[in-house]
């Protein structure tokens, strides 16, 4: 059994215990906070979990300190949740990206809760980010995620349907050619506010961005009546598409009334085309979002090599690598990308994964 402590990287373990069968025992959870033990949004984790698998066993002791979790098998089917207002939907449809494709049955997973918030992916970039990645990956058919209302925090009231279907086994990955930008897509959605909101900050926007590139375009969406939640809110998604279909993103939403001081339209338009120039920096055939993501396909694929071209890893992945060897036992080869002297692309310097996969099966998939 693996033994962990601390409330980091709580999903992280959950899910590659569920996927490596392996159970997993995680200790001293805020055993010193004024509110010890797992939180409401990680006991909704917990729940979803359940709901998707058959014969997980799951043990909370009485100060909620100390979670024991014995993983079953991944069932899947039809689903619905409700996710805590603490974080958003984003923060429970993550693992179910990772854990969907090698479920007994396709998933079709209603999610309702906050759409949109600063802490976590929004619905958009998974829907128009993390889903056109699992195309590339192999996952296609049927792969689909509908935002039905939108909610804002604190209040919520969204919802969001997500269906995926199984695959037996995903081929080697090899994402090495980046490519050049070519044209940056965008998404301003506000609820219950001024439609005029959602224009300001994409005028802001594209006055930081058309100075780099001209094929510029940015969608507003203004939700109404009962599909707008409960809570007013407005946000940004930035996308920068590459000639090689890479996709970088960034995005932000404004706070809440009581959380943090007022949001102005423009500088939130400013802020998130800033954060995608860093991405576009960072560099690499994905974001920094998606870099656990990509390397958790490349241990699950066939016993072959998988390489991944990357800018710099965030700490979230750093763990993340740490994990896999624990619950896989796969290691990665880190190095550097030589640069030519004559080189003249601009950027951060990248790094170049490699590693063997673990040849992951999914046996509930039937070949016909």
């Amino acid at each position: 059994m693996q033994s962990y402590e601390g409330s980091c990287w709580f999903r992280q373990r959950l899910v590659l215990a569920t996927l490596s069968g392996k159970p997993v025992k995680i200790k001293n959870i805020r055993h010193r906070a004024d509110n010890p033990g797992v939180l409401d949004f990680e006991a909704g984790f917990i729940r979803l979990l359940d709901k998707i698998t058959n014969g997980s066993r799951i043990e909370v002791n009485e100060t909620g300190t100390t979670v024991t979790y014995w993983p079953g098998m991944l069932y899947g089917g039809t689903v619905e949740h409700e996710c805590n207002t603490q974080r958003s939907i984003g923060y429970y449809l993550e693992p179910l990206l990772y854990m969907a494709p090698f479920c007994k049955k396709p998933i079709r997973a209603t999610l309702s809760g906050i759409t949109n918030d600063s802490t976590d992916p929004s619905v958009d970039i998974i829907q128009r980010v993390s889903l056109m990645l699992l195309n590339r990956l192999g996952i296609d058919e049927g792969l689909e995620l509908k935002v039905l209302k939108r909610g804002a925090p604190p209040g919520g009231g969204g919802e969001v349907l997500f269906t995926c279907p199984i695959v037996r086994q995903l081929r080697p990955v090899k994402l090495l050619d980046q490519g050049k930008v070519r044209r940056i897509r965008g998404w301003s959605y506000s609820t219950r506010v001024s439609p005029g909101i959602s224009n300001r900050i994409v005028e802001s926007a594209k006055s930081v961005l058309l100075q780099y590139i001209p094929d510029i375009y940015i969608y507003t969406d203004h939700m109404k009546g009962k599909q707008s939640g409960k809570s007013p809110g407005f946000g940004l998604s930035l996308v920068a598409e590459t000639t090689t279909g890479t996709l970088l993103s960034a995005e932000q939403f404004s706070n809440y009334q009581g959380h943090g001081e007022p949001t102005v339209p423009e500088e939130l338009g400013k802020n998130v085309a800033h954060l995608l120039l860093e991405e576009i920096y960072r560099g690499g055939c994905v974001d920094s979002m998606h870099q656990s993501l990509t390397l958790l396909y490349m241990v699950l694929g066939q016993n072959d090599v998988s390489k991944l071209k990357t800018g710099p890893l965030s700490p979230y992945t750093m763990q993340f690598l740490r994990h896999i060897r624990d619950f896989f036992g796969v290691m990665f080869k880190v190095e550097a990308e030589k640069r030519d002297d004559d080189d003249s692309t601009t950027g951060s310097d990248k790094i170049i994964l490699t590693c063997v996969g673990a040849g992951f099966t999914n046996l509930s998939k039937t070949t016909k």
